[in-house]
């Protein structure tokens, strides 16, 4: 019997790997033995997408990965918005970005990480205003401290492949700071605990 459960987590390892072709093919078996679960579908796109746009790709599956948990049918649906708009449907695009700065910020640049938290604040949850931003505005950093606090709590948050994002693109700054190892030690633990779920 097949263990769907398994095959799954096989393929979303190889994802994070970035072994494309390998999560690949095993979404896309997943996908024919289970048609009825369009989820597994929207993992095959991250696969191609990741193949031009690799920070577009991790970040989607980032949004996908927690969302689909809460409710399969509105995450795939906001997934093949965003996609579409993506791939080069303008308004759809100016629609998204237009929600997301009426309902957050005005700026689609970036946005400094105090007043992301006073976004947070205001949306109800790091995880939502989080979501809001994500695609359109970078949250810039300007102390070590908000930097293990921003990463903090994308981990807390389910956002990990983003959270390793930061991590690596920040480690040579802040190479032999403890809290740069207690972070991966925390996102390692995240990790093995969403594998045994």
């Amino acid at each position: 019997m097949i263990n769907e459960s398994r095959l799954l987590n096989e393929a979303n390892s190889y994802f994070l790997d970035k072994q494309y072709d390998k999560a690949l093919f095993i979404y896309s078996q997943l996908s024919s033995l289970f048609p009825q679960k369009k989820e597994y579908e929207v993992y095959a796109v991250f696969c191609d997408i990741a193949s031009e746009d690799e920070v577009k790709a991790l970040s989607l599956y980032d949004y996908f990965s927690v969302a689909v948990n809460e409710d399969v049918q509105a995450a795939i649906a906001y997934v093949e918005n965003l996609i579409k708009a993506y791939d080069g449907d303008v308004n759809k695009m100016m629609n998204i970005l237009k929600d997301i700065t009426d309902s957050t910020v005005d700026s689609l640049d970036a946005i400094k990480y105090k007043d992301f938290k006073k976004l947070v604040q205001s949306r109800g949850s790091f995880r939502v205003a989080f979501e809001d931003i994500m695609f359109s505005t970078k949250v810039a950093i300007e102390s070590k401290e908000d930097f293990f606090d921003f990463v903090s709590n994308l981990i807390d948050n389910g956002f990990s492949t983003t959270a390793y994002s930061y991590l690596d693109g920040f480690n040579e700054y802040f190479a032999y700071d403890k809290k740069i190892e207690e972070l991966y030690k925390k996102l390692e633990e995240t990790k093995i605990a969403n594998n045994h779920k």
